[in-house]
């Protein structure tokens, strides 16, 4: 399995567990860079960028590993969606740097970026306003005068900005939709499980109104697996920065398994992270402080 970089500091969470997830995906493959740019059409410098957290990798991409890791696409393609808001959000107000320090620009290969269909773009709009114009009975022999259109050009770029714009946003509609599904699916499945065995449960402190938020950890044993009552996920990729039920329900665990992962908050700190990487030890798995299919594992034993 792979030795893998830390990500950066500034990475936000959602677009880290994004990443993590394609960094499992890819150790889980047995994959080298070269036989993955080989399978996926993406170059080795490509996969460097996005396995680096330094670039987002374009929704192809995200579903040809997911095919190749033998995962889900779908909940790895609702994954990308929330990272790409993300994404987005943390470049809104950045303007683009010039000189030496100016990210690398993608290789020409890739139709995916967002340069080339900028560029392909204006190209096609290009051809069309000069066709328009020798329709219109325009000089063969001169170059055509694109700086002053008419009103029938403007009107047609105008119809054209319109029909992207609806394009946009029926996109935006389509994904809130499928990611929202997701959600209630994943919240339905919790709400529908039945306690078979008997429990032990150990509450943790109730939050205080100023203070962070703190979960209870009703710890069971249903179908010979440990349950916090949290979450029943057996697969979530978890790492440093991340937060949320899954969290308590990996910390909570922790807490069963002897370890101590302090206070059991839903937020992965180095507490939590240490303990992770003693249960890994213990269990034999890779020591590397992220939880994933075989750390729930062993959790849930």
């Amino acid at each position: 399995m792979s030795r893998w970089k830390a990500l950066p500091g500034e990475l936000d969470p959602r677009v880290r567990q994004l990443v993590v997830r394609l960094r499992r995906l890819k150790d889980h493959s047995g994959l080298s860079l070269r036989q993955l740019a080989a399978k996926t059409g993406y170059s080795t410098s490509s996969w460097e960028r996005y396995l680096g957290g330094r670039s987002l990798p374009p929704r192809e991409a995200v579903e040809a590993m997911a095919r190749i890791g033998g995962d889900d696409p779908t909940r790895l393609l609702a994954l990308h969606e929330v990272a790409a808001e993300a994404w987005g959000e943390g470049r809104a107000g950045t303007s683009t740097p010039d000189g030496p320090n100016a990210p690398e620009v993608p290789e020409a290969s890739e139709a995916t970026g967002t340069a080339d269909v900028a560029g392909a773009a204006g190209t096609a709009h290009t051809v069309e306003v000069a066709g328009a114009l020798q329709a219109a009975g325009a000089d063969d022999t001169g170059p055509y005068n694109l700086s002053a259109p008419n009103e029938e050009t403007r009107h047609g770029r105008s119809l054209r900005v319109a029909l992207v714009a609806g394009s946009v946003a029926l996109v935006l509609a389509v994904s809130s939709a499928v990611l929202l599904a997701v959600r209630l699916s994943d919240g339905d499945s919790r709400a529908s499980a039945t306690p078979l065995g008997s429990a032990t449960s150990s509450v943790s402190p109730s939050p205080s109104p100023s203070g962070p938020r703190t979960y209870a950890c009703e710890v069971e044993r249903i179908d010979g697996r440990w349950y916090a009552g949290n979450s029943r996920t057996r697969d979530a990729v978890l790492a440093e920065g991340l937060a949320g039920p899954e969290v308590a329900e990996a910390q909570c665990l922790l807490r069963r398994a002897g370890f101590a992962p302090g206070v059991v908050d839903g937020i992965f700190g180095p507490h939590t992270k240490s303990a992770v990487e003693q249960l890994q030890k213990r269990a034999g798995l890779v020591v590397d402080g992220i939880i994933g299919r075989h750390t729930w594992g062993a959790l849930r034993r």
